[in-house]
């Protein structure tokens, strides 16, 4: 059931209220004095008027080069201080065919770059070894992430650990939200209390800047990126602050940007961001796909005996009404509450989990009632810590969209939203809780313009079921973006990163090397399906 309109006297105030805040981020983000209006020749001047960072790379093994970055913590105050970035890069092995050095942001946000593209540069269906030939790669850690004044909230591993293991889980009924909500606030304040100073500066406006910092670093005259998932976010941002230096921009597993940012009209003081994007949608259609490919693999999906819809059904209703407990190999229990179920079915992102996810599923389809096992305690020591994805997620989301405030009207969309989306509408509500009371002074989401004429067109990816980034959100970031075109993959998961398929690899390298674009409502197909043998 649909959220009930506002009545035209609080829609105008709410209107009103969403301008006076854009008004107010332009202010603060520096885009009014700093944007120079006008199609290609608009550029960003605040990131004009920094300084060039001087990168000295070093070898960092396995091929791969490191060095740091030297970027302005408020491009206002570019003499002020620094932030530093860890950057990485795998140089081309082909140097006499080299076209340049290609960017890899994969999303997040709160990724490590660093550590992914030293991870995945050699996945053959990413970077296929011709790519690998005509490019340097290049990734980083974007501020507020893991190595690049990353932001902590907790004083210790341990203390991080022990925080985030007893967080409520999402509230399946409205008796588990105060819970919720108290310890989404607690996050926050633990956020201020460290590092408070940081929060402003931790927008995705930022890191487009920072980006071109590192373009000129590297000495290429225009921007040649591949952008997954909340990196297409980064890169619509940069596409719109600096369009003249738009070479070739891969967006893949693509967003809705404006909706992501301040919303459609009102929505932005009414919905939160994932319920703006419709995640839910896309994860009860990207789970409806894994049905249907359960049971067409027979044997090979462990939950395909029987009617796999009536059986989700039963289960679900069961862990409703109690939680259910399976015991490992290893003899400990694991127990799943509703909510826990749910989100497991949920993680629907690599198609290379699927059949892991079919065999809990027939587990717990299976399992007696048994009493629920005791929580095990997490590990963790008193050093500082590396891994700040959690923290640094918040740091960069919060600050970059609008999101109501009111705590209320997260409980009533939770309603309205899981009888228009049963089981998977309560995620889309409650996964950035804490954006509700992010200080207000460090809410600054890039309020536009978004259709920026670029000097070259923009080639969006996304699949046909995506549970993260749906395809009508990418395709209603598509239609905001003044020149892109879609390629269409045609399976399930998130971002060509994770749904393996040579073709679009094709596509996207002709791309990013001759600025070949594919036909209009082109497709592609995957290498194999999630149950096929490996």
């Amino acid at each position: 059931m649909p959220v009930p309109p506002h009545p035209p006297a609080r829609r105008g105030r709410i209107a009103a209220r969403v301008g006076a805040v854009l008004a107010a981020v332009s202010c603060a983000l520096g885009l009014a004095p700093g944007v120079v209006a006008g199609s290609t020749e608009a550029v960003d001047a605040l990131a004009d008027a920094a300084p060039t960072p001087a990168l000295s790379w070093s070898d960092c093994g396995d091929g791969f080069q490191c060095s740091r970055a030297k970027v302005p913590l408020d491009y206002r105050r570019p003499a002020a201080e620094h932030v530093e970035l860890a950057v990485i890069r795998l140089p081309a092995t082909d140097p006499g065919r080299r076209v340049g050095s290609l960017f890899v942001n994969f999303g997040g946000p709160g990724a490590s770059g660093v550590d992914r593209l030293r991870g995945r540069a050699r996945w053959p269906w990413l970077f296929s070894e011709e790519l690998r030939a005509r490019f340097d790669l290049v990734s980083w850690d974007p501020r507020a992430v893991s190595r690049s004044s990353p932001v902590r909230c907790f004083a210790t591993s341990a203390e991080q650990q022990a925080f985030f293991a007893s967080f409520p889980e999402m509230p399946g009924d409205p008796a588990g939200e105060p819970a919720f909500y108290a310890r989404s606030r607690e996050l926050v304040d633990r956020c201020q209390q460290r590092a408070e100073r940081l929060l402003p500066h931790m927008t995705t406006v930022n890191t487009a800047r920072d980006l071109d910092l590192l373009r000129r670093a590297v000495g290429e005259r225009q921007l040649t990126y591949h952008g997954i998932s909340y990196g297409t976010y980064v890169g619509a941002v940069y596409a719109n602050l600096f369009p003249g230096r738009v070479r070739a921009l891969v967006f893949d597993g693509s967003m809705d940007f404006r909706g992501n940012a301040t919303g459609h009209g009102t929505d932005g003081a009414t919905k939160p961001v994932d319920a703006r994007q419709d995640v839910a949608t896309g994860i009860a259609e990207t789970f409806d796909a894994f049905l249907r490919e359960c049971a067409k693999a027979g044997p090979r999906c462990a939950f395909s005996a029987g009617d796999v819809h009536a059986k989700w059904r039963t289960l679900a209703d069961r862990a409703r009404r109690a939680p259910i407990t399976i015991t490992e190999p290893d003899g400990t229990a694991t127990t799943y509450t509703y909510s826990r179920l749910v989100n497991l079915a949920a993680d629907l992102s690599a198609p290379d989990d699927w059949p892991g996810i079919a065999t809990t599923l027939q587990r717990l389809h299976d399992a007696p009632d048994q009493p629920t096992a005791p929580p095990k305690a997490p590990a963790g020591g008193d050093e500082p810590y590396l891994n700040n994805r959690t923290e640094a997620f918040h740091a960069i989301q919060c600050a970059d969209s609008v999101v109501p405030r009111d705590e209320a009207t997260y409980s009533r969309l939770a309603e309205t939203e899981d009888a228009r989306v049963p089981r998977f509408g309560r995620i889309a509500v409650f996964n950035m809780m804490s954006c509700a009371s992010w200080p207000a002074h460090a809410v600054r989401p890039y309020p536009g313009p978004w259709k920026r004429h670029t000097a070259n067109p923009i080639l969006v990816v996304n699949s046909r079921f995506d549970p993260a980034t749906p395809l009508k959100g990418a395709r209603d970031g598509l239609h905001q973006l003044a020149r892109a075109r879609l390629l269409v993959v045609e399976g399930s998961g998130h971002s060509t990163m994770l749904v393996p398929s040579t073709c679009s690899e094709r596509v996207r390298r002709d791309y990013l090397v001759s600025g070949t674009l594919p036909p209009p409502d082109a497709t592609c197909g995957v290498d194999r399906g999630p149950f096929d043998p490996r």
